[in-house]
């Protein structure tokens, strides 16, 4: 029986935590500019599409039919969550995502064979409670390694999150902006006037909900 995890064919407009990591738990990042490849591409596909772009550019990009609201990667591995327009749109963009990554990746560090351990995995989103705690839990990702024993102060937890430079938080927390982030759809659920202070303050309690347990992918 398949996995749960591991869906080949999604509801149309439903969001998924997406996940995959590298063969053998290997390090699908080995640096800054490897990172910044892959947000590249992130950007490249979920921007809005402006007048003038190029041809090719306009044919990879998904800004119409995927909604990136959350994402942290991790040396070897990543978190994604988004939403979808129609069914087959995770699978297009994913495959595009992926293919260009490992074919840089592979070109650059001068390897040869598969990056990933397998083909990535997807799980429905289906309630409000989960979108809101998944996006919690990816953005806690970098403390897992730090603190993997236990809890530290609220300001350490704060300012390691914020010291991952490669996920999605300093959208939330105001410091950055990047237009192919929907911070809406999580943001909405805090008052409006400091939306971004209580979701830091939300996301320093360790607490999740039970509710996002069938979730939480294998890392």
């Amino acid at each position: 029986m398949p996995s749960p995890n591991t869906l080949k064919t999604y509801q149309a407009d439903h969001y998924y935590h997406l996940y995959n990591r590298g063969v053998n738990k290997r390090k699908i990042f080995l640096d800054d500019q490897d990172y910044k490849v892959f947000l590249s591409y992130l950007k490249e596909y979920l921007s809005p599409v402006i007048d003038g772009m190029f041809p090719s550019k306009i044919k990879n990009n998904f800004n119409k039919v995927i909604k990136l609201s959350a994402y942290c990667l991790m040396p070897n591995h990543f978190h994604l969550l988004v939403h979808q327009k129609n069914p087959d749109d995770i699978n297009y963009f994913m495959r595009s995502l992926n293919t260009n990554y490992v074919r840089y990746f592979n070109l650059r560090h001068r390897r040869i064979g598969p990056l990933y351990q397998s083909r990535y995995k997807a799980v429905s989103v289906t309630t409000d409670e989960q979108l809101l705690y998944l996006s919690k839990y990816i953005h806690r990702n970098p403390l897992k390694s730090l603190f993997p024993e236990g809890n530290p102060t609220s300001r350490t937890v704060l300012e390691v999150m914020v010291a991952h430079k490669f996920s999605s938080l300093s959208n939330y927390l105001g410091a950055i902006n990047q237009p192919w982030v929907n911070t809406s759809a999580i943001l909405t659920y805090f008052s409006h006037i400091n939306s971004s202070q209580l979701y830091a303050g939300f996301i320093t309690n360790q607490e999740l909900s039970d509710t996002i347990n069938p979730l939480l992918l294998d890392e």
